[in-house]
């Protein structure tokens, strides 16, 4: 199982701890193409040495070779919110993921999306279930 997580990176880091709590989890399911979104050094030492071409062209061929998208949409982010498009014209199972206690609202494009999994959520102990539920949905072959 291949996942492909994505958070904000240049809309702002402020979540990257929870990214990383986040990837933690969703490595359980499968294969996190992403695990860097969770550290800031990472970013800094590999990503920013790279092209935005290289880095939209290494993102959406992750994107291509993924079995799910999770994102967490709490910090709005452009290139999530692209990424989130692609992978619905790609018909990826998508889980959104927005932290209720946030100073932002989510958007409507997101939530209003049919082809969405949305859920709000408190703290990341209660997206446990949540993960159950989408991977046994969206994955039910998988191992874990």
């Amino acid at each position: 199982m291949k996942i492909y997580f994505c958070g904000s990176i240049r809309g702002g880091r402020q979540l990257a701890s929870t990214y990383e709590k986040l990837i933690v989890m969703l490595s359980g399911y499968g294969n996190v193409l992403t695990e860097h979104l969770g550290s800031d050094e990472i970013i800094e030492n590999k990503d920013r040495i790279l092209t935005d071409k290289e880095i939209h062209d290494r993102d959406m061929q992750w994107v291509r070779e993924s079995d799910v998208v999770v994102a967490d949409v709490t910090v709005p982010s452009l290139g999530d919110g692209y990424e989130i498009g692609r992978a619905i014209e790609m018909g990826k199972p998508l889980l959104c993921l927005f932290n209720s206690s946030s100073d932002y609202t989510l958007s409507a494009m997101i939530a209003g999306s049919e082809e969405v999994v949305n859920h709000t959520y408190e703290n990341l102990e209660e997206l446990g279930v949540v993960l159950d539920q989408f991977f046994t949905e969206h994955a039910p072959g998988r191992t874990s």
